[in-house]
């Protein structure tokens, strides 16, 4: 019998992760390689941020905080739900986690029994169906195409709903394909979930600040009030205030929900970081104009990667509204050999070929469910996204 529990084998280690290091791996070993796999800002968090952490470090704030959150950090993602969302939550109704990822991981493992099913548009954040399968439940996923913009329709939302569905993760903009639900859209799912009382949604607002053009950020439970009493709205600040290594995300949601939460946090992690707490305070409460200047940043690198990647053979690029990636289609590769002799069968042959024979790394489609595609972070500097997206076209070009 294997030491190791039955969960365990039901889950995969996360592919983003593993190309990352991979990549940092052969960099290590003296090879030219541009990583194009980590979902992170590679730009500092700002100055205001780091010098309110080390405030707090001076002033002694080194203890345990309560388990899910300072009071004053509460109270300040009240005040940020009010003002950019109309959403209105009490400090009861607030959960502050280690990050993101363990919101949405307790939210799971409170609500989930054997055999709930999770409605999952695909492609999707690469966690989302393995988190459901550790707290039992039965991830579903609902693919999309280029041909709806890689959104949920309404139609599909309908058809996978059963008995058994207790969650619908939905994430705009979209990590892996940056696309965006305005108003109209959302509100067409918000009216199917309506007639589904026993379906709940947690919505991954993650990359709230970072949308381009003339797109405008929504989230369900504004959008549709009559659901503000199933909704977990889920946040951080991790991507829109380069904070990834701090490690707390956020959510607003009814307090008999949030106070499960808590008794998932209270026998795991505990409390997060009591310097990384005061620090997104000053990030919530603090000036806010740098977002504008990123946004234009991301903006510019979005429109260069769309531009290049279109320009290569078999790849068809969309042009995202929003996070920092781009979602490709490779259908045009498929089937063709590269010049080391790699047939280019799958999406993951096409990615490890192009780390191989490019030295560019990207985190191939089927990974997020939907294939054959590749996802790349513009998270980097425009030197080296350049570079990357040329060698990609050298890659494509010499396919036969």
């Amino acid at each position: 019998m294997s030491f190791l529990s039955q969960t365990l084998a039901r889950v995969k280690p996360s592919p983003t992760i593993a190309i990352s290091n991979l990549a940092a791996d052969l960099k290590a070993q003296g090879k030219d390689v541009i990583g194009l796999g980590a979902g992170e800002p590679d730009f500092d968090t700002p100055d205001h941020i780091k010098v309110a952490a080390k405030a707090a470090i001076d002033a002694g704030h080194t203890k345990y905080t309560a388990v899910d959150g300072m009071a004053e950090l509460k109270a300040a993602i009240c005040d940020k739900f009010a003002r950019e969302n109309a959403l209105h939550y009490t400090p009861a109704q607030i959960s502050v986690a280690t990050g993101g990822k363990q919101i949405l991981f307790n939210a799971l493992m409170a609500t989930l029994n054997p055999g709930d099913e999770v409605i999952i548009p695909a492609p999707y954040w690469v966690s989302y169906p393995d988190m459901a399968r550790l707290a039992g439940g039965v991830p579903v996923p609902v693919e999309t195409g280029p041909d709806t913009g890689y959104r949920l329709s309404p139609q599909a939302l309908e058809a996978a709903i059963t008995p058994r569905t207790k969650w619908l993760i939905f994430n705009s903009p979209s990590n892996p394909t940056g696309a965006g639900y305005d108003r109209d859209q959302l509100g067409a799912l918000t009216d199917v979930l309506l007639r589904h009382p026993h379906v709940w949604v947690m919505s991954d607002d993650m990359y709230e600040h970072l949308v381009f053009d003339d797109f405008r950020f929504c989230t369900p439970a504004q959008v549709e009030p009559r659901l503000h009493d199933r909704t977990l709205t889920c946040n951080g600040v991790s991507k829109a205030y380069a904070m990834t290594g701090w490690r707390i995300g956020y959510a607003g949601g009814p307090s008999e929900l949030i106070a499960a939460m808590r008794k998932i946090q209270s026998q795991s992690t505990s409390n997060p970081c009591s310097v990384s707490q005061h620090a997104a305070l000053a990030a919530l409460t603090g000036p806010q104009g740098f977002l504008a200047d990123n946004r234009a940043l991301f903006q510019r690198r979005r429109d260069l990667v769309v531009g290049m990647l279109n320009q290569a053979e078999g790849v068809a690029c969309p042009t995202p509204q929003g996070a920092f990636y781009v979602y490709p289609s490779i259908a045009g590769c498929i089937g063709k050999t590269s010049p080391a002799g790699t047939v280019i069968d799958s999406d993951e042959t096409f990615a490890k070929a192009l780390l191989a024979e490019q030295g560019v790394a990207v985190v191939f489609g089927a990974a997020f469910g939907v294939s054959p595609a590749f996802r790349v972070s513009y998270a980097t500097g425009d030197e080296a996204l350049q570079e990357a997206c040329t060698r990609i076209q050298r890659f494509c070009a010499a396919l036969s």
